[in-house]
């Protein structure tokens, strides 16, 4: 699922919005990150309505203009829980090797495992013994 699908589906998963609050929610939602042009907003809607992930709720005429209000499916619901789960899973394992590498940094140098000193005396073949 691309990020303006998920925001879109985002978007629209409280009540039906038409266009322009789409658009207004996305970039809200996404922090300011996701600024879709009207172009690819309707390509997304359309892609999103081929796959049954959302439906035409209505239309109504406001100031002489038609809006057309979309709305998810249950499809478009079970396919954001299951990106938003997918996220959160993928999240988690990022912090959990995050915090990791922290504490492998935060140790000290590894000693041999037998708690023996580094040698500090030359060997036979003038290596370390």
């Amino acid at each position: 699922m691309t990020r303006a699908a998920f925001f879109v589906l985002t978007a629209l998963a409280d009540q039906p919005r038409h266009g322009y609050g789409i658009l207004r929610e996305t970039e809200e939602l996404s922090g300011g990150e996701v600024h879709l042009r009207v172009g690819t907003l309707y390509g997304v809607l359309d892609r999103l309505t081929a796959d049954g992930l959302i439906v035409l709720d209505r239309e109504e005429v406001q100031q002489g203009r038609l809006r057309r209000y979309y709305r998810l499916t249950d499809d478009g619901v079970a396919a954001l829980d299951a990106e938003a789960e997918r996220m959160a899973a993928g999240a988690g394992a990022a912090r959990r090797r995050i915090a990791e590498g922290r504490r492998a940094a935060a140790r000290p140098a590894a000693q041999d495992p037998a708690g023996l000193e580094p040698p500090t005396a030359p060997g036979l073949a003038g290596g370390f013994a």
